[in-house]
């Protein structure tokens, strides 16, 4: 299988990127839990549309961990976390994919109490590969509604849907 290699960055990337799609979600739940959900040996395990998510850096992990995920059976991703907050926050800059779809890719996590449990943010944030005829989007990826199927699914796993 053939790897690209995507550009690394730092987390100002989330709020600079051309492409930005943040979800905020209140869900049910203590914080530890969704903290768990998303950082634990399974992240995001409930997802329909991500299979395999592993760590491939040993506990305990933090900032330069590294992880493997793929998305809708057909593009594998390598990341790396570019900030953790341990319990709180943390974000990852995909280094390499199976697909040469981007030119930086990343996600944002923010997991914060609420009043009624969790206020949950999920940050996608991207910039496309300008060799593209057409640029890829997350929303072009098969099932346009990809996105949207993950916050989906999370709320559904946390209770909140």
């Amino acid at each position: 299988m053939a790897w690209y290699t995507l550009e690394r960055f730092d987390p100002s990337f989330f709020e600079t990127a051309p492409h930005r799609h943040r979800y905020t979600m209140d869900l049910p739940v203590a914080p530890e839990t969704v903290w768990r959900g998303l950082a634990g040996d399974a992240p995001l395990a409930w997802c329909r549309g991500l299979a395999g998510g592993r760590y491939t850096s040993a506990a305990p992990h933090g900032v330069g961990t590294t992880r493997e995920i793929t998305a809708l059976g057909l593009l594998r991703l390598r990341e790396e976390f570019v900030r953790w907050e341990e319990g709180a926050r943390h974000s990852f800059c995909v280094t390499e994919a199976s697909l040469p779809l981007y030119r930086r890719f990343g996600e944002d996590y923010v997991v914060r109490p609420h009043a009624h449990g969790t206020r949950f943010t999920w940050t996608f944030a991207y910039e496309p590969n300008p060799l593209l005829a057409r640029p890829a989007a997350l929303t072009d990826l098969p099932g346009t509604s990809f996105l949207r199927k993950l916050i989906a699914d999370t709320k559904r796993h946390f209770g909140a849907a």
